[in-house]
């Protein structure tokens, strides 16, 4: 267990330091994924409690050499508060681990503090008031949301998500014994190897959020249509597209990340017209083609995702956004080239915030009048109606789906090129 703390500890030292949870997670063995990935999210799920605790707690300020020790008190922290391990075990653990990093005042430090917490534990949790967005992030949100979204948004994120499945047919559905979401996305609870579940082999269903599946099933019938999916990998899009029949070229700029997209395909007995590693942009401006339908899941912040990813509440900043915001720009900027007469432009992020997705197609329509919103809204069940925007948009919140759990963040707008007479 000492080695899976050691791995944790690790891991949230590079996660604070901006690197993703899911590639760092992605790398631990199988043996140790389950605690050390239950432990890392969790901490990052109560991480503005847990340092508001340590503050209380800890008269001197920790300096940057005691890092280790500051990381181990917050997972310490964790593991008492919201896991079920015996405090004697988190106790005795960390200190161990600080004292053959450190040395054994440090270790001692380590030692009261843990005990303090343990002593008033009760008292803790019941003060606990759900907090979960730092003051930096809700700063971002507040561009955009009102006080009581706001806290709507945290309160659906901060619990763990189930997953979510997307299916070829209705009798492939039936193993998986989960609840079937409006639009037909079948919702799960587990959290193994998703090689394990029932059925993997055969190819009949993938694993796809709620939110990242609505762009393809708003478009309708595509089968024959010419299909460029930007940004491509994972395939999960990807997949959709080819099982409605159209003739894709997916286009990712990592290799690494198109060749996960090439095995989930090969699992799934699908093959795309074309798989292009190329950076979007270079692609855009130097093809020929005319393709009827670009989708362009652009690069974005992911805030959106922060129920799955909980270290983007503490990471992102304004400079990140307007990092993104421009690269969106670029983007849309470059699809009229590729896009055939009365072709549709499909645009979608996995972000929260309106400089990614509203702004951004209002700012393109100035300056492309030659393009129209194709409204939305008839395409969305009653029962989903929340989803929908005024302008015909699809603007998901996490507290979104809530009776099934939440959803991720997501924004889709559609465009067409050209008046169809």
């Amino acid at each position: 267990m000492s080695s899976q703390r050691e791995t944790s500890l690790q891991i949230l030292q590079n996660i604070l330091a901006g690197k993703t949870s899911a590639d760092l997670l992605s790398s631990v063995p199988d043996e140790d994924n389950a605690f050390v990935t239950m432990l890392i999210l969790t901490s990052l799920r109560h991480l503005v409690y847990i340092r508001k605790i340590l503050k209380h707690l800890i008269n001197k300020k920790l300096s940057q050499q005691n890092n280790i020790a500051r990381l181990a008190l917050i997972l310490g922290a964790t593991e008492l508060l919201y896991m079920q391990t015996p405090d004697y075990a988190v106790i005795n653990s960390y200190v161990s681990i600080v004292k053959a990093k450190t040395d054994r005042y440090i270790s001692g430090f380590v030692n009261a503090v843990l005990r303090q917490i343990s002593r008033t534990k009760k008292e803790l949790i019941a003060a606990d008031r759900g907090e979960f967005f730092p003051q930096s992030f809700r700063t971002l949100l507040r561009r955009n949301y009102s006080s009581k979204t706001i806290a709507a948004i945290e309160k659906a994120s901060i619990t763990e998500p189930l997953l979510d499945i997307t299916c070829v047919s209705p009798s492939s559905t039936k193993f998986l014994n989960g609840a079937q979401l409006p639009l037909g996305s079948i919702r799960i609870a587990h959290k193994g190897k998703i090689s394990n579940l029932p059925d993997y082999a055969k190819g009949t269903w993938w694993v796809q959020d709620f939110s990242s599946s609505l762009p393809v099933k708003i478009l309708g019938a595509i089968r024959g249509k010419k299909v460029l999916d930007l940004c491509a990998a994972p395939g999960g899009k990807t997949a959709q597209l080819l099982h409605a029949g159209a003739q894709v070229t997916c286009l990712d700029i990592s290799a690494k990340r198109l060749k996960t997209l090439e095995e989930n395909l090969a699992r799934l007995h699908l093959t795309p017209k074309q798989i292009i590693c190329q950076d979007g942009l270079d692609f855009l401006a130097q093809t020929t083609q005319k393709f009827d339908i670009i989708l362009l899941d652009a690069p974005c912040s992911a805030t959106g995702t922060l129920r799955r990813h909980p270290e983007v509440v503490h990471l992102k900043t304004p400079d990140d956004i307007k990092r993104q915001s421009a690269l969106q720009t670029r983007f849309l900027n470059l699809v009229d080239h590729a896009l055939a007469p009365l072709g549709i432009l499909l645009y979608c992020t996995c972000s929260l915030l309106h400089e990614e997705g509203e702004h951004q197609i209002s700012s393109f329509l100035e300056n492309n009048p030659h393009y129209s919103v194709v409204n939305l809204t008839p395409k969305i069940p009653n029962e989903l109606s929340s989803i929908t925007t005024p302008e015909g948009y699809i603007r998901v919140l996490p507290q979104h789906l809530k009776d099934f759990g939440g959803a991720d963040g997501f924004f889709i707008a559609c465009l067409q090129k050209g008046n169809q007479l």
